[in-house]
């Protein structure tokens, strides 16, 4: 098939969940015989000799991220009832590229991936089969911010945001789903989010990884009483997840274990995500590899309190070796033989205790991530989820 893939940032280096998601979906295709033109945002063209893009794609184009002021955003949200992410990537160049493209070639299949390309789908209806890569249940992951939020005076403000983009992405989500041939969720539990929208069909394909790319070096040289958490630091599930930690759940840590170390690694961290660094406390901010950091955790946290999904954090950390403590919502959507490795504790006395139990107990630790290794290759390696997406294309009569 000739496939059309768009995509809101380059797909290697895979800096994000959305690229991890892209590239291994992308690599398969390519693996699996079919031709592919890609069209994304990005800061610049992808080096001709070190990005295996180059070497996967027929074709690549890529256009400037478009810059939106909050001003110029919250404006236009007084002014219409539409939700903010249907703007974010809003382009003119990105359009012309796009019309472009879908003028100058024939395309079985075009898939794009997030919500924010939604607002392009009057343009490439009528060139292909269109399936929607739904990174999350969008409506649902704003509602779950604005409970949150609410619970916090400093927050309301934000809170009062979410839940009006919660109202205004119900129908926008609703709109997709009902005009594209086929909705890919990322688990059974967004899956069950979409689905009343009546829409298109909606077929369940996890995130995934290449587990190789993540195997740690033997020996491994974990480094002892240390804690790592990755993950886009201007993505608010993300801030809360690790500003709920430092509050709740360190202080508790420390009162046992004052050698402990909490390491973030990720790009864009925010004001407050910075003013956290301190001598327990590392902020890293853009790194070249997260592997690095998986393979020298003592322990890996997930003290995600919103979101949804599969998280990818979880399979670099699984695939890595580590030991792994997370809350139930940043463990949702995991396979039962994968979450059979996790410790889970949702409340920060619970959390705090499984994570100094699990820090005193190297046995414990490397039994957990051996487990860990052979569930997430089991089930969350793309080449065993790949045919999960051929048979979505296949049911909609691609093949």
């Amino acid at each position: 098939m000739k496939i059309l893939l768009l995509t809101p940032d380059l797909p290697y280096p895979p800096e994000s969940g959305v690229a991890l998601r892209s590239f291994g979906i992308l690599r398969g295709l390519r693996e699996a015989g079919h031709e592919i033109t890609l069209l994304s945002f990005a800061s610049g063209e992808p080096p001709v000799e070190s990005n295996p893009l180059n070497g996967l794609c027929r074709q690549i184009q890529v256009v400037p991220l478009p810059s939106h002021s909050r001003r110029k955003r919250l404006l236009k949200m007084l002014t219409s009832r539409q939700a903010d992410m249907q703007h974010r990537l809003a382009s003119e160049q990105f359009e012309t590229a796009l019309n472009t493209l879908l003028h100058g070639e024939n395309f079985d299949l075009i898939q794009f991936f997030g919500i924010e390309f939604g607002r392009w789908l009057p343009l490439f209806q009528a060139h292909g089969k269109v399936v929607y890569d739904a990174q999350n249940a969008e409506a649902n992951l704003q509602q779950t911010i604005a409970t949150i939020d609410r619970k916090q005076p400093r927050r309301w403000l934000s809170a009062l945001y979410s839940s009006a983009q919660a109202r205004r992405l119900r129908r926008f989500e609703g709109e997709i789903c009902r005009a594209v041939d086929l909705t890919v969720a990322v688990s059974d539990e967004d899956k069950q989010l979409l689905l009343p929208y009546a829409g298109a069909p909606v077929h369940v394909v996890p995130n995934g990884i290449h587990v190789d790319d993540y195997r740690p070096p033997v020996p491994s040289r974990r480094q002892p009483y240390s804690l790592v958490f990755s993950g886009k630091m201007d993505y608010r599930p993300n801030v809360d997840a690790i500003e709920w930690f430092c509050a709740e759940v360190l202080p508790r840590v420390h009162k046992s274990l004052p050698q402990a170390r909490l390491i973030i690694v990720g790009r864009n961290p925010q004001a407050q995500i910075l003013a956290l660094a301190n001598e327990h406390t590392q902020v890293t901010g853009w790194v070249e590899s997260v592997q690095p950091y998986l393979h020298a955790a003592g322990l890996y946290i997930v003290p995600l309190r919103m979101g949804s999904g599969t998280r990818l954090k979880i399979l670099q950390a699984l695939a890595s070796g580590c030991a792994v403590v997370s809350t139930s919502i940043g463990a949702a959507g995991l396979h039962d033989e994968a979450l059979a490795s996790l410790q889970l504790a949702d409340a920060a006395e619970d959390f705090a205790e499984a994570v100094v139990a699990l820090l005193q107990d190297d046995a414990a630790r490397a039994a957990i991530g051996r487990s860990a290794q052979s569930s997430v290759r089991k089930h969350y390696d793309w080449s065993a989820l790949l045919p999960r997406l051929l048979a979505g294309y296949r049911s909609i009569g691609l093949g």
